[in-house]
């Protein structure tokens, strides 16, 4: 039986003693912050002692070419919140703009990000690095159409693909608002939507590996039931039935998604049997959530993983489908929220860790037998046979009352987790603590702190949303195959970003003292 990592309270938290080189990620990991920023007030973000935070960008800050509605980094016109999220990081000479007819150059380090905004004007930025110029900072790349709006909502990931040398990000809106977009790097860009290949449902997480394959991680908050295991009829219904999926696309070529391929998703034999979505019913939805695989899934212990088949192009047809229905009528095992994933970075795209929210609630997450099942979250590792096809799936870290509502993933260096919460405002208050950013040593070491996310006085309710921390990513931009996202030449001279997202919609850098 594999040992699991739980994690209690902690005062400051020493990693390893090994010194990680700057060539293996944005620094070494040896202190943390002492406790999470209270849920009071517009307390300023507090960073380990081995790092400090720059800002890129404010919300405020203008596009260069704005279009309709989307004037400004991180608001509309009228003012609204527009969400930036996951950030992609890119070393690319040549990338042109609005201005490049005139001769203004971008540079060559650009880090882009999509927007959560809803009501189909959700859009994608580019902030060009290199640029000191205000009016030339930051450029957007889905401008509004003749009727105003984008008819993209809620575009949460983003990843670069070096074999179609393209940007694809995801909309995390269920049904009919979701999907995967791609973007070309040149200006102005084009646009393709992937829905009858890849389907639409809330997706957010997106990599690619060294086959060209695309991983997705989907975030569909599932049906609530009681949190008394001896009452369905419960008054307090705050656990979710796990009701979202991990898939992978197939592409028939690697170097053109548009040809279509194959999409799967990841089942887990539970006890020698398919853990599957038990059903719609209230019973279905109760017995889903109390279940044995339920319990033995979150226990540490390790599942045999296979890939089932979701839809064909080649079978199916092109016409827009619903992934997660379809992912559910294929027998593929269902998760409690899960918002990314990362593969390990070492180049053999084997190892593929991702998060869990859980269910948000301190109602739900302090009853044992939930937090047991993963309620206040946690991180899950899938390691592929050298096929890639089969495997095995165990819990690497459940969440607890100080770790908790996992969110975005990447690794700081070879050996080290860097994790963003994601708690929401009700477990904000119930808790007294605002969100942060850890750092789990792969070693089995307890986890470190790295920020304690403050509140924006512009986020302090009842003006707006508490912050988030999201987006975190680290790596060197690099965009060719040897050294793309996920392996060890990624990480040579990297840089660390990270959004603090709600209120003034801030990017920070994130700098090694």
């Amino acid at each position: 039986m594999r040992k699991l990592r739980t994690t209690g309270l902690v005062a400051v938290l020493l990693a390893s003693g090994t010194a990680l080189a700057w060539a293996n990620g944005i620094g070494t990991f040896a202190n943390g912050v002492a406790a999470a920023n209270p849920a009071t007030g517009s307390p300023a973000n507090v960073y380990s002692t081995d790092f400090h935070a720059v800002a890129v960008v404010t919300g405020t800050d203008p596009l260069e070419n704005p279009s309709g509605a989307i004037v400004q980094f991180g608001h509309l016109s009228s003012g609204a919140n527009t969400e930036p999220d996951e950030n992609t990081y890119l070393t690319m000479p040549g990338l042109l703009g609005p201005a490049s007819a005139t001769g203004f150059d971008y540079g060559s380090h650009f880090l882009f990000q999509g927007h959560e905004n809803a009501g189909n004007l959700a859009y994608v930025t580019r902030i060009n690095l290199d640029v000191t110029d205000a009016l030339h900072r930051i450029t957007l790349l889905t401008p509004v159409g003749a009727d105003g709006l984008t008819h993209f909502s809620r575009i949460d990931g983003s990843t670069f693909n070096p074999n179609t040398n393209s940007l694809f990000v995801t909309q995390e809106g269920g049904g009919a608002d979701g999907g995967v977009v791609e973007i070309s790097l040149g200006y102005p860009a084009t646009i393709t939507t992937h829905y009858g290949r890849i389907g639409r449902c809330g997706l957010e997480g997106i990599h690619v590996d060294n086959k060209g394959r695309i991983y997705l991680v989907e975030d569909s908050g599932g049906t609530s039931v009681s949190v008394d295991p001896n009452d369905i009829n419960g008054a307090t219904k705050r656990a979710r039935q796990p009701n979202s999926y991990i898939f992978r696309f197939v592409p028939e070529d690697r170097n053109n998604i548009s040809a279509g391929g194959l999409l799967q998703a990841l089942q887990v034999s539970v006890n020698g049997d398919a853990l599957t979505f038990g059903g719609t019913s209230a019973q279905n939805a109760f017995d889903d959530v109390w279940s044995q695989d339920q319990l033995d899934l979150h226990s540490g212990m390790s599942f045999p993983t296979r890939w089932v088949k979701v839809h064909s192009t080649e079978e199916d047809g092109t016409a827009d489908f619903d992934c997660n229905l379809a992912a559910r009528a294929a027998g593929a095992t269902p998760f409690k929220r899960p918002e990314n994933g990362v593969f390990k970075p070492d180049g053999l795209f084997q190892t593929f860790f991702f998060t869990i929210t859980g269910d948000t609630d301190k109602r739900s997450g302090d009853v044992a037998g939930l937090q047991s099942r993963g309620a206040y979250g946690g991180i899950f590792e899938l390691d592929l046979d050298n096929s890639q096809n089969k495997g095995s799936i165990h819990l690497f870290a459940l969440g607890d009352a100080d770790h908790n509502s996992f969110d975005n993933i990447t690794f700081g260096d070879s050996q080290t987790l860097l994790v963003a919460e994601d708690r929401g405002d009700t477990l904000h208050d119930q808790l007294n603590k605002l969100d942060s950013l850890w750092a789990y040593p792969l070693n089995g070491n307890a986890p470190l702190r790295v920020v304690a996310q403050g509140r924006d006085v512009s986020a302090t309710p009842p003006a707006s949303e508490d912050n988030e921390v999201t987006g975190i990513h680290v790596s060197n931009g690099t965009p060719t195959i040897s050294s793309q996202f996920g392996t060890p030449n990624n990480l040579t001279n990297a840089r660390g970003f990270f959004t603090q997202q709600h209120g003034d919609n801030t990017i920070y850098e994130l700098i090694h003292n």
